[in-house]
């Protein structure tokens, strides 16, 4: 058995890539288009500060909700009375619903739009564990709250 083995002069395998960057160009064009943007901007609303502060009379507002966190007994309260704690929403949840539709049946409206007023703010010290704040924004975030605001209680710990 005699084998001949190849001349130089042979065919030489060769990829053509032009099609193939082509093909390339053209997925990297379609996801580049299809990829949504992410958001750019983190938008705060901060208040006005009074011009002259010294003949400032500020009365606080009577639909002001406030849920506060204890950072001793992990407990949760909302406008000082108490409704469990962080581990159990479900009594928070339920009568912030209350509230939320007590307002909308007696048309409480916050002031220059006709939106239900369903403001609140979460009051914590820092050194309550961020998974407890969690836990009681997103009970107030189901029962409806809307824009809901963070508040530090202490500023020394």
């Amino acid at each position: 058995m005699g084998m001949s083995t190849g001349s130089s002069s042979g065919a030489s395998p060769n990829i053509n890539v032009t099609p193939l960057i082509d093909v390339l160009l053209v997925l990297l064009i379609i996801f580049m288009v299809i990829t949504p943007l992410k958001p750019s901007r983190f938008e705060a609303k901060v208040p006005a500060e009074p011009k002259d502060q010294q003949n400032v009379n500020v009365k606080p507002n009577p639909l002001t909700l406030v849920v506060a966190i204890d950072k001793e007994t992990r407990k949760i309260t909302l406008n000082n009375e108490p409704f469990g704690d962080v581990s159990d929403t479900d009594k928070l949840n339920g009568r912030l619903r209350e509230i939320f539709k007590d307002r909308e049946n007696n048309g409480v409206f916050r002031e220059g739009t006709n939106e239900v007023e369903k403001t609140i703010f979460i009051k914590s010290p820092k050194s309550v564990r961020y998974g407890d704040v969690v836990k009681v924004i997103d009970a107030a975030k189901s029962a409806g709250a809307s824009p809901i605001g963070l508040q530090i209680d202490d500023l020394t710990d």
